[in-house]
């Protein structure tokens, strides 16, 4: 019966431990669906700017945290852009493709 509790008292614990150590951070990544290389321009409601460069075709960048807030990512060579809100401890792809202003999912 001890050794039970124990194993439950574990178990719980390491429930607890592995839900606290997830991100919560708001952040983003780019996926290029064209062809070609694709350079934007972010720019948050906080008033920050950042270039990303020379995303390649088919390519997908590592997360990057922002701060929470409407985001506006613009493709600089076709000058289309995609504006959204940014909520907290949330991850978005924007998704840049040919045909097609880019668009943006929420990632679960």
């Amino acid at each position: 019966m001890k050794f039970i509790f124990i194993g439950i008292l574990s178990l719980v614990f390491l429930v607890f431990i592995s839900g606290c150590s997830r991100n919560t951070e708001t952040q983003f990544r780019i996926r290029n669906e064209q062809l070609n290389k694709v350079n934007l321009n972010i720019q948050t409601s906080g008033g920050n700017k950042f270039t990303i460069n020379d995303i390649e075709s088919g390519q997908t960048t590592a997360y990057q945290t922002i701060s929470e807030g409407n985001i506006t990512a613009t493709d600089i060579i076709l000058n289309e852009s995609v504006s959204f809100i940014a909520e907290k401890n949330t991850h978005y792809t924007i998704i840049i493709s040919t045909g097609k202003p880019p668009s943006f999912h929420i990632d679960q």
